[in-house]
């Protein structure tokens, strides 16, 4: 391969080698793990391709990185704007460069957006939100150390809303209402995101109801309103839908109109993130607020304090979410 119109990268010599980018990045940092022969074999690699680090030798001397990356699954999602927002109000702008970086794939799962911070040479990653399995999440954060936003990852500084709160006062809101049809339209299984499905179904079977779940293919709102035209298609169909995030509620929602549905006459609809789009005129839906500019400033915190002492100890920030109820939910219609 002909890499002189452009800049070897890690992953070109772990390609030339034969091994992981994660061991070119084991090696290079010193870290332990990489046998000589392994590490000998990098280091002829990356010289044959012209790979050269020079930022990290210089990081090294300083023994300190400023520059915080920031992941993002989905910034077409107003929460994840809001989580940046907060992000920018927590670093010192004359101190801290913030490297932005976001999921190209719609579920999420894009390698290449967090490998991209790995090479711009960052000190330190926040990670909104993470899809990968709970060992591919302490994997990264021992490349670079890691803040896990809006999922708790076990040994990784983590930043989260009580997503087991949320789903059960967005559900018991739906019981008291009288509501005893109430679906969970949830989103893709992903390891540390399953927290609001389990709640919701804990929360039905508590009350001596019957759950209901269907998975959306995507957390996206066209997805949703596939989903969701399922659900309404059944022959006793389910008075209120209780959804994942924002999005696939709005997905929810045309999907009810388009069958003819008034919301909340004829159906009832809970969000989850209580994005601005939620609280629109004419929409005004009732959503589960995480707080998700509170989120960002606090993960900013965290990842600033971790670059102060990288020996400290894990952090673990839960915040308490709140239910906002608006008019897309009201007691279900009598049925003569």
């Amino acid at each position: 391969m002909d890499h002189r119109h452009r800049s070897a990268t890690q992953s070109d010599v772990a390609k030339e080698v034969g091994v992981s980018r994660t061991l070119v990045s084991f090696a290079f940092r010193g870290a332990p793990g990489v046998s000589d022969e392994t590490k000998q074999a990098i280091f002829e690699a990356a010289k044959r391709l012209g790979y050269r680090p020079n930022a990290v030798a210089a990081d090294l001397a300083r023994k300190h990185r400023s520059a915080v990356g920031l992941y993002l699954m989905d910034i077409r999602n107003e929460v994840y704007a809001d989580i940046l927002s907060g992000v920018r109000t927590a670093l010192p702008q004359d101190r801290n460069r913030l490297i932005l970086s976001v999921s190209r794939s719609i579920d999420g799962e894009d390698q290449g957006a967090l490998e991209s911070l790995i090479e711009a040479r960052v000190g330190i990653i926040i990670a909104a939100t993470l899809l990968d399995s709970e060992e591919r999440v302490r994997e990264l954060a021992h490349i670079v150390p890691l803040v896990s936003v809006t999922r708790p990852v076990e040994g990784v500084d983590s930043v989260y809303s009580d997503d087991a709160a949320g789903a059960r006062a967005a559900t018991e809101h739906l019981i008291g209402l009288g509501h005893t049809r109430i679906a969970h339209l949830a989103g893709p299984v992903y390891d540390g995101h399953t927290v609001r499905r389990q709640s919701y179904a804990k929360t039905m079977r508590d009350a001596g109801l019957k759950p209901l779940m269907l998975a959306a293919e995507d957390f996206t709102q066209d997805a949703g309103q596939r989903a969701a035209t399922e659900l309404l298609s059944m022959t006793e169909r389910p008075t209120a839908i209780f959804t994942h995030n924002d999005q696939l509620a709005l997905g929810a929602r045309e999907a009810a109109y388009a069958k003819g549905l008034s919301v909340p006459s004829e159906l009832s609809l809970v969000g989850y993130d209580n994005s601005r789009t939620s609280g629109l005129h004419g929409i005004d839906l009732t959503s589960v607020d995480l707080h998700a500019t509170e989120l960002g400033q606090i993960a900013g915190t965290v990842a600033l304090e971790r670059l102060s002492n990288p020996e400290a100890p894990v952090a673990d920030r839960r915040v308490t979410p709140k239910l906002v109820v608006r008019s897309s939910t009201a007691p279900p219609a009598r049925v003569t």
